[in-house]
């Protein structure tokens, strides 16, 4: 990563930090906005948004992410194949892989192991996301889709978009849960205060829908299936939080555990259905549980 370090001049009073960044950093507007979002750009110190207005002899510090190498490498990686044909690939994903290439990850990515393990890989989604039609975080597992065509693609993607693909999460949560299902309809956006997290209390926050049901209530956590009826980043994470019931494992979001059941949130994606994009039938997909949270789930079910 480089660091770059100027101050603004006369010239440059009133106008927006993402179009000076780029300017003085020879990059794109979009690349200088994400480094905003993503807490890289600081402005007399201090985080600031990608519209932030600038003021004389404001101290601007770029901390420049390095450039992920275009033509992502094919890796022999492991995958763990619920299905494929010849328009789609489903995997059941291990937590702590990263989907895609990203600023500082280049390797060891889903996408890595399916160049390799495919003949071929939808181009829709760009170079560094071949025939990802959506996303799991890094440290959710379970059941994910990648298209094999830019057909195939089209036709899932206008699925998610409309809202007709199902998925079920399996979560353990802190917490008691007064009522044994629940529809929490808040919505959620990135935090003014930090542009790393989600949260419910922000200036563009979207519609988001969650429902859950407890499987089996435990003395301190419960174990729930989780349905989204949206799928907003960290959704699931940020709706059990603002219920009080964080998911197990989660530090970032308030379910940091301190008895270390388990290293990540106890979150997993364990179906999956969607229409096929060559013959329009259902496809029902269902992911195993992973086992560090089946350890969790015995540890606290003592």
């Amino acid at each position: 990563m480089q660091n770059t370090v100027f101050e603004i001049t006369k010239d440059e009073i009133d106008k927006r930090i993402d179009v000076i960044a780029a300017k003085r950093t020879r990059n794109s507007r979009t690349a200088t906005g994400r480094w905003a979002d993503a807490g890289s750009v600081l402005v007399n110190g201090k985080k600031v948004k990608r519209s932030y207005k600038l003021k004389e002899k404001d101290i601007v510090e770029i901390a420049i992410p390095k450039p992920v190498p275009m033509g992502v490498i094919a890796e022999n990686i492991p995958l763990d194949i619920l299905y494929e044909d010849e328009d789609i690939i489903v995997v059941n994903k291990p937590a702590k892989m990263v989907v895609h290439p990203a600023c500082g990850v280049s390797h060891g990515t889903l996408v890595n192991a399916l160049l390799f393990h495919c003949n071929k890989l939808s181009k829709t989604a760009g170079e560094i996301r071949p025939g990802l039609v959506h996303r799991l975080d890094k440290d959710t597992s379970g059941a994910i889709v990648a298209a094999k065509n830019d057909r195939a693609h089209r036709f899932i993607s206008r699925q998610f978009k409309d809202r007709e693909v199902e998925k079920l999460y399996t979560a353990l949560a802190w917490g008691v849960f007064a009522d044994k299902s629940g529809y929490i309809n808040v919505p959620i956006g990135r935090s003014d205060s930090d542009r790393k997290k989600i949260g419910v209390k922000t200036k563009k926050a979207r519609d988001a829908y969650t429902e859950y049901k407890v499987i089996k209530q435990f003395e301190k956590t419960a174990l729930l299936e989780v349905a989204i009826k949206t799928g907003r980043t960290h959704q699931i994470r940020v709706h059990l939080k603002h219920i009080h019931h964080p998911v197990v494992g989660d530090a970032v979001y308030g379910g940091k555990d301190p008895q270390t059941v388990i290293d990540r949130q106890a979150l997993h994606c364990s179906f999956l259905a969607f229409l096929h994009p060559g013959t329009g039938k259902r496809m029902e997909f269902k992911a195993k549980l992973p086992e560090d949270m089946v350890k969790a789930v015995k540890a606290f079910n003592r």
